[in-house]
């Protein structure tokens, strides 16, 4: 029988270029519901996003409260929910692993970035060989690349980290912010999927797939595309009860 990580990793493979795999970021089981009825068959919490809806800017939200949040869409849900641990809470990847599981994620985007700041690639690498050790195939590790978010935005720089995560054992690499005219050379130098960032309004994901993209996500794109109606909506009950 495919277990739900089974299933997740086999929606990344055998992908046509115009059809990424899309996955929409809930960051609470009301949100996750509605994506799921959507047809969505998969989904990928966003880190911001459910920060927000916790009352935290993003990168302040505790441990225990983001695995609890994770824990609470992947029970309103029957599809598979991967998770956005940020750099993984400074957990050890024997109890990050085990965080996770508990929460029921099947997958992970783990970032090569702290307070905003490069990691060493050969050290973060080791961590990752060391979660895809703890976890074996019970986890999707997508290895988030900085590089355009908190470096120079140098591509090669970005294909170099990558090939080292991907060596590490990381089935997926994310670099974040890589604008869309250079995705077809990261895609020729990284193996393996490649996870784009998609902006509301931008580009659409079969545009995407077809410069490169394997999957597609937006971040906390949608939790913010969402505040902005429900204030539209609050400011007409307030103009509405004058």
């Amino acid at each position: 029988m495919v277990n739900k990580a089974e299933a997740f990793r086999a929606l990344h493979h055998g992908r046509v270029p115009d059809d990424p795999l899309v996955l929409p970021g809930p960051w609470d089981a009301a949100s996750a519901r509605v994506f799921v009825e959507a047809g969505f068959p998969a989904l990928a919490t966003p880190s911001a996003g459910v920060a927000a809806s916790l009352g935290y800017a993003d990168g302040e939200t505790p441990a225990d409260e983001m695995f609890a949040a994770v824990a609470r869409i992947v029970r309103a849900v029957d599809v598979p929910v991967s998770a956005d641990v940020e750099d993984g809470y400074g957990l050890a990847p024997k109890e990050l692993v085990e965080r996770l599981l508990e929460a029921g994620a099947v997958g992970c985007n783990l970032e090569d970035s702290t307070g905003g700041v490069l990691k060493d690639a050969a050290r973060h690498a080791d961590r990752l060989a060391e979660v895809r050790s703890a976890a074996a195939d019970l986890l999707f590790v997508n290895a988030r690349v900085d590089v355009f978010a908190h470096g120079d935005g140098d591509p090669e720089r970005a294909i170099e980290r990558a090939a080292l995560y991907v060596a590490a054992g990381a089935d997926c690499v994310y670099p974040i912010g890589a604008p869309p005219e250079m995705l077809p050379l990261l895609r020729s130098g990284i193996r393996g999927p490649l996870n784009v960032f998609a902006r509301l309004g931008g580009a659409s994901a079969a545009e995407l797939g077809e410069l490169g993209a394997t999957r597609v996500t937006f971040g906390p794109g949608l939790q913010r595309r969402a505040a902005e109606a429900l204030a539209e909506i609050a400011a007409e009950l307030r103009q509405a009860g004058r």
